[in-house]
């Protein structure tokens, strides 16, 4: 036991990790995830090392080769668990020659696809990022940076259910992308907006790829810009990329990418990037979603009310959006209003997301029925647009900084 127990403790607690294992949904925590086989493999095996039970812990290995022959990382522990029956193992990739960032690289995997156990998503916890999913959202995605975990929600009647997770890698320079070429991931909340099938694609992109909305209408407001943000696999050679090894995208081992694809629909399926996936006890959840909601539909009653100075009040100073500010939608507001005698405006399908990397700001999607005056042949004016606004916490009030229509983006190639 002694031999081994280095291996396992190199990247892991190991007493953490059998409570993972064992708990099961009992303490509120999802069980090992059928959908990621090899990954329970990986796990499992570890759990029986720390039980000295080296010849299983191989035999589970050699399973995961049999499924899984590219996969670099269970071989450097196949041959970790061969040295040990001769002598100590005091790291993981003690037999290997390998060059330290290739290493380094699997160390890092280890330690993040571990850690998923030891941490799992509770199910008893909301999701901090979903407040809302509209009714055309069958499923939401959050990628949480930090973990290189990927989360799958299902939409039940609004509220967001934990479905599965997956291990992903991203940007090599980490997250929060600035600009084109930084190698980092942006944060954000991001439509899928194209599926390519493997035809369409060389093997780099694996059996597949799913275009992201990056930059959105926030990242152009904040002058972010780069393009090509893709969901997408790995060549047929490689079984999974380290955490941190593409140019931005969001990198699924090929098997996952397959089962995540039952969930990814064309303009309806958010995926929201952040560096850190938080859970928040039920009752602060509802408070939260019942706080925007609560601003959303007193901006809905002015806006009716005709009340110019009302309805701006719900707008911040730092309002920006198709280069008009506050000043501007002042202006333009108060023209439009002006001797109007009826408003009318209806929303649905609405879903309120928080957005990741500004604590007190939130984007909201719905479609908007408008209907006013008539015009002088006795025809009711008016029209249906899809339309998005961010809302902030602005000395104390919840204020929208940015409103527009939501167009359909531009597919680019993508940053691998």
């Amino acid at each position: 036991m002694s031999r081994v127990r280095p291996l396992v403790s190199a990247v892991v607690s190991m007493g953490a990790l059998l409570c993972a294992l064992t708990a099961g949904a009992q303490d509120g925590k999802p069980p090992v995830s059928r959908d990621n086989e090899v990954e329970t493999l990986l796990v499992n095996s570890l759990a029986k090392v720390l039980d000295n039970r080296l010849d299983d812990a191989l035999k589970g290995i050699d399973a995961i080769l049999v499924k899984s022959p590219n996969f670099r990382l269970a071989h450097l522990i196949k041959g970790d668990l061969l040295l040990a029956r001769a002598q100590p193992i005091s790291t993981l990739g003690n037999t290997s020659k390998a060059k330290w960032e290739t290493l380094n690289d699997l160390r890092q995997e280890a330690r993040v696809r571990f850690n998923r156990y030891q941490n799992s998503p509770p199910l008893d916890q909301a999701p901090r990022h979903i407040l809302q999913m509209s009714p055309d959202q069958p499923y939401a995605v959050v990628v949480d940076t930090s973990r290189s975990r990927l989360y799958v929600y299902r939409n039940d009647n609004g509220e967001p259910r934990y479905l599965t997770d997956y291990y992903i890698s991203i940007g090599k320079k980490g997250a929060d992308k600035l600009r084109e070429g930084d190698q980092k991931t942006p944060v954000g909340v991001y439509q899928v907006v194209d599926n390519l099938a493997k035809s369409r694609l060389t093997d780099f992109y694996g059996p597949g790829a799913f275009p992201l909305s990056y930059p959105n209408e926030w990242d152009k407001r904040e002058g972010r810009n780069g393009h090509g943000i893709w969901l997408h696999g790995t060549p047929s050679d490689t079984f999974s990329r380290p955490p941190r090894a593409s140019k931005g995208c969001v990198v699924l081992t090929n098997e996952n990418l397959v089962d995540l694809a039952k969930y990814m629909r064309i303009g309806a399926t958010p995926v929201v990037i952040s560096t850190r996936a938080e859970w928040i006890e039920p009752g602060k959840w509802q408070a939260r979603k019942k706080e925007i909601l609560s601003a959303i539909r007193s901006w809905q009653r002015d806006r009716e009310g005709r009340d110019v100075k009302r309805y701006l009040s719900h707008y911040g100073r730092s309002f920006l959006a198709d280069r008009l500010n506050l000043a501007g939608r002042s202006t333009q507001k108060r023209a439009a209003n002006d001797g109007k005698t009826f408003v009318k405006v209806a929303l649905s399908n609405m879903s309120i997301y928080a957005y990741p990397g500004a604590e007190e700001m939130v984007v909201v999607t719905f479609n908007q029925g408008y209907i006013g005056d008539q015009d002088h042949i006795g025809n009711k004016l008016g029209n249906q647009m899809k339309k998005r606004q961010y809302w902030r916490r602005e000395n104390g009030r919840w204020q929208i900084v940015y409103e527009g229509s939501v167009e359909p983006p531009t597919i680019l190639s993508a940053k691998r």
